[in-house]
């Protein structure tokens, strides 16, 4: 039948006679014979487990027959299915199993280890994967914070994704108030161009009517003409070379790299100084100018040759825009640890509408004496400029009709 089975030969009595097994491998001399009658009696009524004859504690499966000598018995043929080589076998396959069931388990622990990794991987790349979304976005729009909205990030100074977010969100908030500022700027600039072009050909259209006028008729022109047409064509270039200027130092100022040299002195002196450069022509035109007080012992730190050009721009457009037998003062006073510098005129004064935007760069001043209208000039926002390298600001007060007050602040040294 094959070595998968093991034949023993019992007596009447269930003892071993003889076997098919070695001997050294039995443990048992005898066999129960219970099992073997109610298999014999009934067939069906499988499985019936009978004892091992090489192990004292273990039961196997079996066959079992009668083996009669005419009408004796003379004993049982016992056949154990399975012998030691299918225990051998079995024991392998049992251990195989055992091994496929711990390689299961490892194969099942080693893809929940790898869905951990995986979900603990995509909470950490996710806020990553946000922001470089919001990045492309933002980039796709032409980084206008306006068509995107930035996710808020938590103010966490231990999470550096956070921190990158916050930073990312105050990186396009700058960008934007830079971008709104080079817009605004360059309005600004196209308009002061326009009204610039405007100023500019104003007197070089007149030079040139006066000089194609004294080229063609030659010396058909008289002389006190001649010299009509000659100042004309001066006094123009001259205003011309102005406003040139004044477009240099206002592009150097907005350049952003002025140099401030601060150093202590008597402001008395500096305003001295400044009103004997226009005594004669508030002479000329009947203007009464004054400082208040006269005797000015005030020291003050700041940059002198700034605030003279600040001081030199307000006093030339009181003098200009005040009328004959007019007024113009400067007039110096103490508050606490500044001293306050104030020009000024009962000239034509300033419309509310206007007085918000003469700060504005637009010149104007080259038609200011032909019609009534008060123009702000470059000069002004020029001072506006200097005032705040200085740390001041320029304020004004003024009534159309009733003059204009301007003044700025500067620390007081003390004695």
């Amino acid at each position: 039948l094959g070595p998968a089975f093991e034949f023993y030969f019992l007596d009447p009595a269930g003892n071993i006679i003889t076997y098919s097994a070695e001997a050294s491998k039995i443990k048992r001399k005898n066999v129960e014979l219970s099992p073997l009658v109610n298999l014999i009696a009934n067939p069906t009524a499988v499985p019936v487990f009978g004892d091992d004859p090489r192990d004292l504690n273990k039961q196997k499966i079996f066959s079992a027959a009668p083996i009669y000598r005419g009408d004796n018995l003379q004993g049982y043929l016992y056949v154990i299915i399975g012998g030691e080589i299918y225990d051998s076998i079995f024991s392998q396959v049992k251990n195989d199993e055992h091994l496929q069931q711990f390689g299961a388990l490892f194969i099942g622990a080693a893809m929940l280890l790898l869905l951990i990794l995986l979900a603990v991987f995509r909470y950490f790349t996710a806020p990553i994967k946000k922001l470089v979304t919001e990045m492309q976005a933002l980039k796709a729009v032409k980084f206008d914070q306006n068509k995107v909205t930035l996710s808020h990030w938590q103010t966490n100074q231990h999470n550096e994704i956070d921190m990158l977010g916050n930073t990312f969100n105050s990186m396009v908030e700058q960008i934007n108030q830079q971008l709104s500022q080079l817009t605004e700027n360059d309005r600004v600039r196209r308009e002061l161009l326009a009204h610039l072009s405007h100023d500019l050909r104003t007197p070089l259209a007149t030079m040139q009517g006066y000089i194609e006028t004294l080229v063609i008729k030659g010396e058909a022109v008289e002389e006190p003409e001649r010299t009509n047409y000659l100042a004309t064509v001066q006094r123009n270039s001259m205003q011309l070379k102005r406003l040139i200027d004044q477009i240099f130092e206002l592009a150097h100022l907005e350049d952003g790299q002025v140099s401030v040299n601060l150093e202590t002195f008597a402001i008395g002196e500096l305003l001295h100084d400044i009103m004997a450069k226009f005594a004669l022509k508030a002479k000329s035109k009947h203007i009464c100018l004054s400082l208040q007080p006269q005797q000015c012992r005030f020291i003050v730190y700041s940059d002198i040759a700034k605030l003279e050009r600040i001081i030199t721009n307000l006093l030339e457009n009181a003098i200009r825009h005040t009328d004959k037998n007019g007024e113009v003062a400067i007039i110096v006073s103490q508050h606490t640890d500044k001293i306050k510098i104030c020009v000024t005129d009962n000239g034509s004064g300033i419309s509310k509408e206007d007085i918000a935007y003469i700060f504005d760069a637009r010149y104007r001043a080259s038609n200011a004496i032909e019609d009534s209208t008060t123009h702000a000039g470059l000069g002004l926002a020029i001072s506006q400029k200097l005032s705040k390298i200085l740390n001041s600001e320029l304020f004004v007060d003024s009534k159309l009709g009733q003059g204009s007050r301007f003044s700025l602040s500067l620390p007081l040294v003390s004695h």
